[in-house]
């Protein structure tokens, strides 16, 4: 049989039992002892799932509190000075945490270290802080305990480890420019590859015989120097001894395949769902005796996999390559939900066009029993019904709609231009009436117990809809009334009806499906629930329009209409695999601009559409770069092109590197941007002064994933820091993201200080 493997594992569980025990032991409920008795027990469950599906090997250290890139940067002992470490002891739990978010239980709280996204995806992982003189160390026994936990259970294990040279690409330091030129991280390697020596060493003394070691950035555009240093990186880690499986995916490996040629690793993993061109140029440098483990399962969305496509590319190599040919899903599945049965409310015919984790570990082993001399009957008869369904999918009446698409045709036509900025903004000042340095926030504020109960009975049918609808309307009041105490200039209604961003809006457009447990990890324990684009989308009502006129009558002061915008809601979605992504961009943008424009006519005179997926869709070459933009760019104007120049439109923008795209978010044209500085210590608005970026920002003050109360001057001097680096007529203040996973008591208290940090800014 061909082997089988995969690359990672879901780990919140699929009732999200991670999340709600961590934050109970946050929130000091629980003890340590009840945390890692969950871990536990999800690792064991998660095992024994993957082993019963049929793989080979399991992974083993895919498992993380936060994020892996913490988890392993705590493993290394790389812990800034800020949280007071002790150099000899082992690294615990509430240090990593207080690394993640401020503070934990335990230990004195401290600013939390930056968050960005991995690479082009919406899971988050905390950057490494790298400096000159680190000295690394194994500073945690995660990784060896879980490896001898799953052999107790009696697993075979494959160990799952990020590369060095991928940590130190992701990592930051003042020393360093955090770029593509930026060589001195190499330096690092001196003090790094001793520890990634030892740590293959003790695997090895443990019976492992297999060890995935993970390095994306063979997908980047790298420098000279970073290809070459693998070849000084893995001639140094083989004299472990122990085999190694180098791992890539998200994106074709071009030039960089050169690195594989006479590697001195014993198996390479590339991403053929992303990147299937690549094959051949990959085979052309394979060691005669390398392993090839081909990603053919998509780890990224949810849709069955096209079985006899995939049969037709490996079964030749299955001939040529034998054992050596081995079957993986493209990436870890972390992106996709843990088990398609959890969902009982999806209907029959589109649950069968679905697979999430567990159903894509059926898919591997039912493609590696197809490639069995004599397949048995009943994977033939799978392999048929997969076919079946697949072909069910294609003909559907639901997927395709004249009159979508025929308005599709001819929107380009529809006005994307607006007034030159200088001009408009004159017209918003005299309309608004506001002061200097103006005080708004993202949009959300606390989701409270009660807010959640009154949504669920709703949607269950136990609360009626007057009185689901008199719930939110004393929600907004309150939320409004607040505002106006604490002195904001610009309200919002606070988004007490909406469970998410995007999964609110995917309920209310067509073309989508929500599920009821279709959890995927953002970061630590934050959770969504992507909703799924099958078919082409619509608007059959207005989706916030009531919500916001009935907030924006409660006050005389003026009340942001808050959307999330096409390319956040496209990339926080599964979408659909049967037309470009683009185009369902198009789609998604014409119904929000319906929404923009009755927002508008419903008085609504600011309206802010939040785009922080905006980088995340920026391919990982930079040749592909200008196609997305270009369309990118249009579906934000295509969105916002309807309103006249007394309409304020904002835009929202977080935790992803902005510096190397800034002309295209300035072609966006948004009057207001508001995006995250405060982890970074204002370090993006480099990109924004560099650039003389033309309309207003509203650099964030406070990080809003910390629990943390920000001091008033603190945030006086990062405004006053922005204020040296851009005009003072233009900046806003305001938090850094939304506020509804943090309390009311924080809240009040973050927001008080804030107007009071603004109010200073206007009188000095």
């Amino acid at each position: 049989m061909t082997v089988t493997h995969n690359l990672g594992f879901p780990r919140i569980g699929v009732q999200r039992e991670l999340k709600r025990a961590l934050e109970s032991y946050w929130a000091g409920s629980v003890p340590a002892e009840a945390l890692e008795l969950t871990g536990q027990q999800l690792r064991e469950r998660h095992w024994d799932l993957q082993a019963r599906s049929g793989l080979t090997f399991v992974p083993v250290g895919d498992f993380a509190w936060y994020d892996h890139i913490l988890e392993w940067t705590t493993f290394l002992g790389a812990v800034p000075a800020r949280f007071a470490q002790a150099s000899n002891e082992f690294v615990g739990n509430d240090t990593l945490f207080r690394m993640a978010r401020g503070r934990a239980p335990q230990g004195t709280p401290a600013i939390a270290c930056e968050m960005t996204k991995w690479f082009d995806t919406n899971y988050h992982y905390i950057v490494p802080e790298l400096v000159p003189d680190q000295a690394y160390r194994i500073a945690r026994s995660y990784l060896f305990d879980h490896v001898l936990e799953a052999q107790a259970l009696g697993h075979k294990v494959k160990p799952v480890i990020p590369g060095p040279l991928t940590w130190l690409w992701l990592g930051k330091g003042d020393a360093f420019t955090h770029g593509v030129d930026d060589l001195a991280k190499l330096d690092l390697l001196d003090n790094l590859l001793p520890v990634y020596t030892q740590v293959l060493q003790r695997l090895k003394t443990l019976g492992v015989q297999w060890v995935q070691i993970d390095e994306p950035i063979l997908g980047l555009d790298l420098p000279e120097a970073w290809q070459a240093a693998f070849k000084r990186v893995y001639d140094t880690l083989a004299e472990s001894g122990v085999s190694v499986l180098l791992a890539t995916y998200f994106e074709h490996l071009k030039e960089n395949v050169q690195v594989l040629e006479g590697l001195p690793v014993q198996g390479v993993h590339i991403d053929l769902v992303r990147a299937p061109d690549q094959l051949h140029d990959v085979l052309a440098v394979l060691g005669e005796n390398q392993v090839l483990s081909l990603g053919v399962i998509d780890g990224r969305n949810v849709w069955r996999t096209d079985l006899d496509k995939v049969h037709a590319v490996v079964a030749p190599l299955a001939s040529s390559l034998g054992e050596r040919l081995w079957l993986a899903p493209s990436c870890s599945l972390l992106h996709v939900p843990v088990d398609l049965d959890a969902e009982k409310e999806l209907d029959a015919e589109l649950r069968g066009w679905l697979a999430f984790a567990a159903q894509k570990l059926d898919e591997l082993e039912w493609l590696a029993q197809s490639l069995a001399d004599n397949p048995n009957p009943s994977t033939l008869a799978v392999l048929q019904r997969q076919r079946a369904l697949l072909e069910e999918k294609s003909k559907s009446g639901r997927i395709h709609h004249p009159a979508i698409q025929a308005r599709l045709a001819t929107s380009a036509k529809l006005p994307r231009e607006r007034t030159p900025f200088l001009q408009r903004i004159l017209v918003q000042q005299k309309n608004l009436n506001l002061p200097a340095y103006p005080t708004t926030t993202i949009g959300s504020f606390p989701q409270t117990t009660e807010i959640r109960v009154s949504r669920r009975d709703w949607k269950n049918g136990s609360l009626s809809d007057a009185a689901y609808e008199k719930a939110m309307r004393a929600e907004i009041e309150h939320v409004i009334r607040f505002q106006e105490r604490v002195g904001l200039d610009v309200l919002v209604h606070g988004e007490a009806e909406r469970n998410d961003m995007v999964e609110y809006f995917g309920e209310l457009l067509g073309g989508f499906a929500f599920t009821q447990n279709g959890w995927v990890q953002s970061y630590g324990s934050r959770c969504v629930k992507p909703p799924i684009i099958f078919g082409d989308v619509a608007r059959p009502v207005a989706m916030t329009v009531a919500w916001s006129a009935y907030a924006q009558s409660l006050t005389d002061k003026p009340v942001k209409g808050m959307l999330t915008g096409p390319v956040t809601i496209l990339q926080w979605s599964f979408v659909r695999d049967d037309q470009p992504r683009e185009v369902t961009c198009r789609q998604l943008a014409l119904a929000l601009r319906d929404e923009v424009v009755d927002l508008e006519a419903a008085g609504i005179a600011v309206i802010q559409i939040d785009e922080p997926a905006f980088r995340e869709g920026l391919p990982l070459r930079r040749a592909d770069w200008a196609r997305y933009l270009e369309w990118a760019v249009d579906c934000f104007r295509l969105s916002t092109g309807g309103v006249r120049d007394d309409t304020q439109i904002h835009t929202h923008m977080c935790y992803s590197e902005f510096n190397d795209i800034i002309q295209a978010i300035a072609a966006m044209d948004a009057d207001v941007i508001t995006i995250e500085t405060s982890r970074s210590n204002m370090e993006l608005l480099g990109a924004f002064e560099n650039f003389h970026y033309p309309n207003d920002i509203g650099p964030g003050v406070y990080d809003i994933h910390s629990p943390n109360v920000p001091e008033v001057e603190s945030m006086v001097g990062l405004m006053r820091k922005a204020a040296t680096r851009l005009a003072p007529e233009r900046l806003w203040v305001n938090p850094d993201c939304g506020l509804k996973t943090r309390g009311w008591q924080e809240t009040e208290a973050a927001l008080v200080r804030m107007v009071s940090a603004a109010q200073a800014l206007r009188y000095t």
